[in-house]
């Protein structure tokens, strides 16, 4: 507790290694709260500052804490083939509004292996027409890979855009059996 009598949050981090490069995994005692890619020195601590401003707490670097523990095993079992589906408590606090509907309805309703348009995505909440704004809570996701904007692509066939770089996306959607494996 603080001098006030709240209990403080706790945010508790990690990083991860994986076929698509260093994954920051953060948590608090509600879920996984936050999936950051590419997760070098300064990509790592421009993402503990803003999580440190949104959430009210300094994160902590915990690789062992019980709040990370699942997370980790489960992200390193879906990248060694073994895990289709994420079972994780997630901490939505991060996410509001249609951007929040959208990546429940992600989360829930696209399961491994298959893909989804942002139209279409944009039909299962109620939307018709709003496409783009489903494009924009993609880019909003704060736990990409567990709540898989990767499966979105476009309407015509193409991957569309992916906060993580396309050649990631490529890479999950070919670990997935939705591309092929990239040649070289």
């Amino acid at each position: 507790m603080d001098s006030h009598g709240q209990y403080e949050q706790q945010v508790v981090w990690t990083v991860v290694a994986g076929d698509i490069g260093p994954l920051l995994l953060a948590a608090t005692g509600e879920g996984l709260v936050n999936v950051v890619f590419h997760a070098t020195d300064p990509v790592r601590d421009k993402a503990l500052a803003r999580l440190a401003s949104r959430l009210g707490a300094e994160p902590v670097e915990a690789p062992g804490s019980p709040l990370l523990a699942e997370a980790i095993r489960q992200v390193q079992a879906y990248f060694a083939g073994r895990r289709r589906d994420f079972e994780l408590p997630l901490d939505w606090s991060l996410i509001s509004g249609f951007n929040r509907q959208v990546l429940r309805e992600l989360a829930s309703g696209v399961p491994y292996g298959t893909v989804v348009g942002y139209g279409d995505l944009a039909d299962r909440v109620g939307q018709p027409g709003a496409a783009q704004a489903v494009g924009t809570a993609m880019g909003a996701n704060p736990l990409p890979v567990v709540v898989p904007c990767h499966r979105v692509v476009e309407s015509d066939g193409g991957i569309g855009g992916f906060g993580g770089g396309l050649e990631t996306k490529r890479k999950l959607l070919a670990l997935e059996g939705v591309l092929p494996e990239p040649l070289f």
